[in-house]
Formats: C-alpha cells, sequence, structure tokens
C-alpha cells in the first residue's frame, strides 16, 4: 500500500503548489504508516525530481516522452490511474489546479474511487473512512465530505497547507507506462501563461482592482502595490470585459478561484460572482468609497475612502516599512 501524489511542473519546473501538495500527502501518509510515492509527468530534470524528497517522497516516478510535454487531460489521468495499481495506491493527492480540476473526477472514475475536491485541511481518518474539509458552492461555504471507498482522490486548493519539509533519501525510477493512442484523441495545442511576476493561482498576496479605478490608464497604482507587496495582479469581470485588463487576469466565478493569504480589493463592489472566486482568501481587504459596498460585508479590513489617495499611501508605507 502507499500514497501516490501526483505533482505538477511548468515548463519542467516545480512550483510553491507542487510542493505544498508533497507536503499534504506525506502528512497523510505518515498519518497512515504508508510511503509516499510522487509521479511527475512531462520533462523535468534530475535535481528538480530530487527536490521533492526534501518534503517526503520516498519514490519518485517519472514519465515522460513527447507527446507527453504539453497537458493532454486523458493521456495524464491514464498515467496517474496506471501509477496507482502498480503502486497499489489507496489515496492518491494532485492540486486543485486548473489542470487537477479536470483530472481529479476522470481519475477518480478511472480508480471507481470517492473524490473530495477543493480540500483545504488535513483529513481524520478512522480505519477505511476518510473525512476532509472542503470548498462547497462555489467557495460560499465548506463541507465536509466523508469518503469510504477503497481508493480516495483528494485535490488540494493552493496555499491551503504549509510547505513541510522531511528529507527522505528517493529513488527515482521511469515509469514505462505510456498511454494509448486513444488518450490523445484530444489534444491541447497551444498554452499561453499569464506573464506576471507572481502567478495569480499561486499568489499569496493578490491586489485587484475594479471599476472603480476609472480607466485602465490608471492602474499604475494597482501595479505598484503589487509590485511592493510580491503580490500578483488581478481585476473584477467589467474590468476585463472592457478590457482594461487581460482575461487572465479576472477573478471570480467564471474566472481564476484565488486563495491567497491576502486579497485586497480596489474599487470593486463585490458582486456574489467576484466573491464566489476570491472567498477561500484567508484575509480580505477592501477599499472603496462607497461604505455601502456589498464587499464590506465579507471583508476581515475596510477602508471608506478614495482609492487614488488611499492606495498610494498604503504603497508608500509598505515601501519604507521594507526599507526599515
Amino acid at each position: 500500500m502507499s500514497v501516490l501524489v501526483f505533482v505538477e511542473n511548468i515548463e519542467g519546473v516545480f512550483k510553491k503548489s507542487a510542493h505544498e501538495v508533497v507536503s499534504y500527502a506525506k502528512a497523510i501518509a505518515n498519518t497512515i504508516n504508508q510511503p509516499l510515492v510522487a509521479l511527475s509527468i512531462g520533462d523535468v530534470k534530475d535535481e528538480n525530481l530530487k527536490g521533492l524528497s526534501k518534503y517526503g517522497a520516498n519514490r519518485i516516478l517519472t514519465a515522460n516522452s513527447d507527446k507527453l510535454k504539453s497537458f493532454v487531460n486523458q493521456a495524464y489521468a491514464s498515467i496517474i490511474e496506471a501509477a496507482a495499481r502498480q503502486e497499489n495506491s489507496s489515496i492518491v493527492v494532485l492540486s486543485n489546479s486548473f489542470s487537477g480540476k479536470g483530472l481529479a473526477p476522470r481519475l477518480a472514475a478511472k480508480l471507481v474511487a470517492g473524490l473530495a475536491n477543493g480540500v483545504v485541511e488535513l483529513p481524520t481518518i478512522e480505519g477505511s473512512i476518510l473525512r476532509v474539509k472542503k470548498t462547497a458552492f462555489s467557495g460560499k461555504a465548506f463541507a465536509v465530505t466523508e469518503l469510504n471507498s477503497a481508493v480516495k482522490v483528494i485535490a488540494l486548493n493552493a496555499n491551503a497547507f504549509e510547505l513541510r519539509e522531511s528529507p527522505v533519501d528517493a529513488e527515482i525510477v521511469a515509469f514505462e507506462n505510456q498511454p494509448s493512442p486513444d488518450d490523445f484523441t484530444t489534444v491541447v495545442k497551444e498554452i499561453i501563461r499569464a506573464t506576471d511576476k507572481v502567478s495569480l493561482p499561486e499568489a499569496e498576496i493578490v491586489v485587484s482592482g475594479g471599476r472603480g479605478l476609472k480607466g485602465p490608464e490608471n492602474w499604475g497604482i494597482i501595479e505598484e502595490l503589487a509590485e511592493a507587496l510580491g503580490a500578483a495582479t488581478a481585476c473584477s469581470k467589467p474590468v476585463s470585459d472592457a478590457g482594461w485588463r487581460p482575461h487572465a487576469e479576472h477573478v471570480g466565478q467564471t474566472g481564476i478561484a484565488v486563495s491567497p493569504n491576502l486579497y485586497i480589493a480596489i474599487g470593486i463592489s463585490g458582486a456574489i460572482q467576484h466573491l464566489a472566486g476570491i472567498s477561500s482568501s484567508k484575509t480580505i481587504v477592501v477599499i472603496n468609497k462607497d461604505p455601502e459596498a456589498p464587499f464590506f460585508k465579507v471583508a476581515d479590513y475596510g477602508i471608506v475612502g478614495d482609492a487614488f489617495e488611499i492606495v498610494p499611501k498604503i504603497t508608500a508605507a509598505v515601501r519604507s516599512y521594507k526599507n526599515g
């Protein structure tokens, strides 16, 4: 028996969320006293693969071919399924990322497994029953899901679990099982990634702007605050629809769902569709000149006032603090 964790890479590099999911899977493996097996798909250098052992991976499987250089949902799911069966894995863990949201249900169907996605905490385990806390209703609530199937699939939200170093000596083994041609009937032709300094889905701090900024020419105050904080920038749907900002920055129910440690909303009223995409944020700060803005009802901290006066002062204060 084992715990299997699928570790995503971006162009051969493991991001913070990849190490988070390994740390999470290792904590589960320790609880049930089973080894942790990590699976990487695609072209990743050995030194990056070995880095997974820092977070507790006892054994690292690597699957690579020309067809697997880009993400293909069905093919990746088939490889993870084959690895889970080979390693006799009782629990399979992966990130609840863009690709993870497509993989998790497909993988659960292949393994006839119970599925919990959007998970935010370590599970409690009683015998063969696993109970885990997860987001529900587009992030507007939490639910405790009980899995009692022989195999269980867990998809972990980004920033939901801290990095835990647990160094071990791990072996790297080539996983020879390749998907069938039928797994490539649908392929991804092109992936266009946001070029921000900080990836929005993985960001620990997000600075977001809405129509209260009045136009794209005023976005400098958002970018300057984000740069000072080391944050990613985001926007509301009306802003991306108007062409002020790229759609890759649109946060909300129909955009990107984020779960940062700090979300700063500037000039955003707080429509329910936007709140659905940011409700997993640990701390929410709202800046708006309208004291009746719905966003204040869910905010941890609120500032009523003119963003064009307040935001530059916050930026200056952050820079001053960082400069000692």
